[in-house]
C-alpha cells in the first residue's frame, strides 16, 4: 500500500466490474480519495503510506465496447475539485493490470486453482482472548494513528489501552454468550460462496483471513501457499473502504506477498469497496422492507443508518473515502426502497467510538436521543457498515442502543438483521469475485512499503527497552496516583 510511482505519468489501471453491478457508471472519484490507495502499487507515498498527491481518477464509460468491458481508469493530474455526492456512484476497487496486458478469458481462468481470500476484522472466541484481541486491535498503527516521532510508543499504548478496556469489553462479550460469533458466521459465509461459485461453475477454495484474531491473517496466506493457489480475489467484508479497515488489511497483505517470491508473482485480484453493487443494495433494501412490515404503521418508521465510525482526522487529514462511500450508500439504498413505493424518512449516524478525539458525527447514542425529543416513535435500526452480526450489533445495537431508545420515549423499536448468508447477497458476492478474476496481477516484489522497514535490532531493542518501561509506569500510574490520594487524605 502507498508504493511511490517511478515516473511522472502513472499506468492505467483496470478496475473489475465488481464494483458496478450490472451496470456502467460514468462518475469521478470523490476528493476524499486523495490520499487512499485504489489500486495497490500505483500511488505516490505520504502519511503512512496513503497519498495519491494532486492524482484524481476517473471511471470512463466508451462508446467502444472493450473500453466498456474492461472498465478503463486514467489517472489524470491535477487539483482536486470538491465535487456535489448525490447520485454519484464511484468505485475504489479492482486488481491492477498493466497497459497491454490485457484481460484473460473467464473460461480459461476457470482451469486454473482459483482462490477467494475473506477479510473480515476477526473476535475474541472466549472471555480469556478478550484482552489480547484489544491489544492487536490497538497495536495497528491504522487503528491508532500516532506521529512517526512516536511510533515506538505503539505497543506499550496498546497494551496500557487493552488492558484499561477489557473488563468492560468482557461484559459486552459475556452478554452476547461469552465470545464474538463472527469466525462461526464468517465460516459459514466463506462455504456458502464457495458452493455458490461452484454452480456458477467457477471451482474456488475460500479462505477466512481476519485481523486481529485466529484465523490470523498469516495463516490464511500460508495455506494459500500449501494449496498452490494460482490466481487469487482478495474480498473483505466491508462494504464500504476505509484505511482502518480494508485499508489495514491489505497493508498486511502486501507486507506479507512482498517478502515471499511464490506470492509476489501470484496474480491477485482485490476488491477494495462492493457498497455500490446492485445486489447488495437490493440485498439491504428487501431486509428493510421486510422488518418495516413487522410494524403496526410501517410507513410512519424511522430508517435509523447506523454506521461504525471513525476519527475526523482519518477522513479530513488522511482521506478515507469512507464518510463519503457510507453516505453514497445510504442514498443507493433508499432510492432503491423509492423504486419499491417505500418513502419513510430516514437518518444516518455513526457509532462505537472510542477515546478523546473527534469521531465522524452525529453520534448514533446522541441522535436517538434527539429523535425521542422530537416525537419519534417507531425506529428500525439498520446496521448498514456490518454485514455479519458480532458485539456492535448484538450488544451495542441490540442492547445499549434499544434500551436508550425507549428511555428517551420511542416506543417501537426494530433491527434489520445483518446479511449473513442472505442467499442474494452470497449470489452477488460470487459474481463479484467472477467479474474480478481477469484483472488480477503480481504484487511487484520491489513496491515500497506504507511504512519504513525497520531492520536495526539495535534501534528495535532500545525502542523495545523504553517502550516497555514507559507501558510499566503508565500501567501502574493509577495505582500511584490513588495511594497519593488516600496519604493526602
Amino acid at each position: 500500500m502507498g508504493a511511490t510511482a517511478k515516473s511522472g505519468v502513472l499506468p492505467h489501471i483496470n478496475l473489475s466490474n465488481s464494483s458496478l453491478g450490472s451496470n456502467h457508471y460514468t462518475s469521478t472519484l470523490f476528493p476524499q480519495t486523495r490520499r487512499v490507495m485504489l489500486a495497490y502499487g500505483h500511488l505516490s507515498k505520504g502519511p503512512r503510506g496513503l497519498d495519491i498527491s494532486t492524482c484524481q481518477a476517473s471511471l470512463v464509460s466508451s462508446s467502444d465496447s472493450s473500453d466498456r468491458r474492461n472498465g478503463t481508469v486514467s489517472y489524470i493530474c491535477g487539483p482536486i475539485q470538491k465535487r456535489n455526492l448525490t447520485g454519484q456512484t464511484f468505485s475504489s476497487v479492482g486488481g491492477c493490470t498493466y497497459p497491454g496486458s490485457g484481460i484473460e478469458s473467464l473460461s480459461h481462468i476457470a482451469e486454473e486453482n482459483i482462490g477467494v481470500l475473506l477479510l473480515n476484522l476477526g473476535g475474541p472466541d472466549t472471555l480469556h482472548d478478550v484482552q489480547p484481541f484489544l491489544f492487536n486491535l490497538f497495536a495497528d498503527p491504522d487503528i491508532i494513528r500516532l506521529p512517526r516521532l512516536f511510533r515506538f510508543l505503539q505497543r506499550p499504548l496498546a497494551q496500557l489501552i487493552s488492558v484499561l478496556r477489557a473488563p468492560k469489553s468482557k461484559e459486552g462479550y459475556a452478554a452476547i454468550g461469552g465470545g464474538s460469533p463472527l469466525r462461526k458466521i464468517t465460516d459459514e459465509q466463506a462455504t456458502a460462496l464457495k458452493m455458490a461459485l461452484e454452480a456458477k461453475e467457477m471451482p474456488a477454495k475460500v479462505y477466512v483471513a481476519m485481523r486481529y484474531w485466529h484465523p490470523f491473517t498469516e495463516e490464511a496466506v500460508q495455506q494459500i501457499k500449501r494449496d498452490r493457489i494460482t490466481r487469487l480475489v482478495v474480498l473483505p467484508l466491508y462494504p464500504q473502504f476505509s484505511i482502518s479497515t480494508t485499508g489495514s488489511s491489505i497493508r498486511v497483505l502486501q507486507s506479507i506477498f512482498r517478502e515471499d517470491e511464490y506470492l509476489s508473482r501470484l496474480p491477485v485480484s482485490i476488491i477494495q469497496s462492493w457498497y455500490q453493487r446492485e445486489g447488495y443494495i437490493k440485498s439491504m433494501t428487501e431486509l428493510i422492507e421486510k422488518e418495516l412490515q413487522s410494524f403496526s404503521k410501517p410507513e410512519e418508521v424511522m430508517v435509523f443508518f447506523s454506521a461504525h465510525g471513525v476519527p475526523v482526522s482519518y477522513v479530513e487529514e488522511a482521506g478515507d473515502p469512507y464518510r463519503d462511500q457510507m453516505e453514497e450508500c445510504i442514498y443507493l439504498i433508499m432510492q432503491e426502497l423509492k423504486a419499491r413505493g417505500i418513502a419513510n424518512h430516514h437518518t444516518l449516524a455513526y457509532q462505537s467510538r472510542v477515546g478523546p478525539v473527534q469521531w465522524l458525527k452525529p453520534y448514533t447514542d446522541e441522535v436517538i436521543v434527539e429523535l425521542g425529543q422530537k416525537g419519534v416513535k417507531s425506529l428500525l435500526a439498520v446496521p448498514v457498515s456490518f454485514v455479519s452480526e458480532h458485539i456492535e450489533t448484538l450488544e451495542e445495537i441490540d442492547m445499549e442502543y434499544r434500551n436508550l431508545a425507549l428511555e428517551s420515549g420511542i416506543e417501537n423499536w426494530g433491527r434489520v438483521p445483518a446479511l449473513g448468508c442472505t442467499s442474494s447477497f452470497i449470489t452477488d458476492m460470487a459474481d463479484a469475485v467472477i467479474e474480478a478474476l481477469p484483472s488480477a496481477t503480481s504484487m511487484s516484489t520491489s513496491s515500497n512499503t506504507s511504512e519504513e522497514v525497520d531492520n536495526d535490532l539495535v534501534r528495535y531493542a532500545i525502542k523495545m527497552f523504553f517502550g516497555s518501561i514507559l507501558a510499566f509506569v503508565l500501567l501502574l500510574l493509577p495505582k500511584m496516583m490513588s495511594a497519593f490520594k488516600n496519604q493526602l487524605y
